[in-house]
C-alpha cells in the first residue's frame, strides 16, 4: 500500500488507512476565505483522521476569456497559502504552468500540481521535478491511463520520484466529461499513488457563454465509486458560496456538505479494505 508521507512528508493522520484528501478553493480569491475554507476542512480532517493537503491555485491561467477572473496577484497568493501552512501546519498544492513558475511556487508550497492540458509539457515537468517537491499531474483529458507513464518518466529522470497521478476525466464529445474508473488500477500499476478528482471531472466544459458549467450533483456519485474502485486519494474543490465563488462555481461542492460526503466516503473505504483482507 502507498504510503503519502514518502511524497508529503509531514502530513498529517497518515498512519490511519484512510484516503487522503486534495481540498480547497479553485483559486485564491481572498485571505478571509481561505481562512474560512482551511478552518473548516482542516477540522473536519483532524476528526476524520484524514491525511490532508489544502488546495488552491495562486493564480488561473487557462481561463476561457479574457474578462474572466484570474487571480489577486502571484505573490500575494502564495504568501496567502503559505499563511495556511504556517497557521494550520497542514501541507499546501498549488497549479503551476511554465517552467519559470515551478522554482517561485516551491518556495511557498509543498506539492506542485500541473493541469491536464499541460500534462504532455516536458520543460514544465522536469522545472517542476527538479524543485523537488512532490508532484501531482492531472491526467489529460486526451490521454489513456496508460500514457502517463511517460509522464511519470519525465519527472523521475529529474531524480524526483515523488509524483502522484490525477484522474480527472475524458473528453468524448465538446460539452461532457466521462470517468473510466478502469484507469485507476492501470496508473496504480505504475506504483505511485492516484487521486480521483471528484469536482473537476463533473465540469461541462466549452460553452457557448465562455462560462465552464458543472454538475455538482453527482460529486458524491463520483466519489463513491472512486473510492470502490480504490483511488488513494480524492481530490475536491470547496467553497463557502459556490454560486458566487469567482471560478469554477458550478462544479464545487458546498462547503457546508464536505463533512457528510466524507463520512460516508470512510464507511466505503472501511468496507472494501475488509473485503479486501479476506
Amino acid at each position: 500500500m502507498i504510503d503519502i508521507r514518502n511524497y508529503i512528508p509531514g502530513i498529517a493522520n497518515a498512519d490511519s488507512n484512510n484516503f487522503f484528501l486534495f481540498a480547497g478553493p479553485c483559486v485564491v480569491e481572498s485571505k478571509e476565505i481561505i481562512a474560512e475554507t482551511a478552518t473548516k476542512i482542516v477540522s473536519i480532517c483532524n476528526e476524520l483522521k484524514i491525511p490532508l493537503v489544502f488546495k488552491s491555485s495562486y493564480r488561473k491561467a487557462n481561463r476561457s476569456k479574457i474578462s474572466s477572473f484570474a487571480g489577486i496577484g502571484d505573490e500575494k497568493a502564495l504568501k496567502i497559502l503559505a499563511s495556511v501552512r504556517e497557521t494550520y501546519n497542514v501541507p499546501v498544492i498549488t497549479d503551476i504552468h511554465s517552467a519559470p513558475e515551478a522554482e517561485m511556487a516551491a518556495q511557498y508550497v509543498d506539492v506542485l500540481q500541473i493541469p491536464a492540458f499541460l500534462c504532455r509539457q516536458t520543460d514544465l515537468l522536469q522545472a517542476a521535478g527538479r524543485t523537488g517537491k512532490a508532484i501531482s499531474i492531472k491526467k489529460g483529458q486526451f490521454l489513456s491511463p496508460g500514457a502517463m507513464k511517460f509522464a511519470i518518466e519525465k519527472v523521475y529522470e529529474t531524480g524526483n520520484e515523488k509524483v502522484i497521478l490525477t484522474e480527472r476525466g475524458t473528453t468524448f464529445g465538446y460539452q461532457d466529461l466521462l470517468v473510466d474508473f478502469r484507469g485507476i488500477p492501470e496508473m496504480q500499476a505504475f506504483n505511485v499513488p492516484v487521486v480521483l478528482d471528484i469536482t473537476h471531472s463533473l465540469q461541462a466544459p466549452n460553452q457557448a457563454g465562455g462560462v465552464t458549467g458543472g454538475r455538482p450533483e453527482m460529486i458524491e456519485t463520483i466519489a463513491r465509486a472512486g473510492i470502490a474502485a480504490g483511488v488513494d486519494g480524492i481530490f475536491l474543490e470547496t467553497h463557502p458560496d459556490p454560486a458566487h465563488a469567482l471560478s469554477d462555481g458550478a462544479n464545487m461542492l458546498r462547503l457546508d456538505l464536505l463533512e457528510e460526503l466524507l463520512v460516508k466516503l470512510l464507511a466505503i473505504r472501511k468496507t472494501i479494505l475488509a473485503f479486501s483482507s479476506f
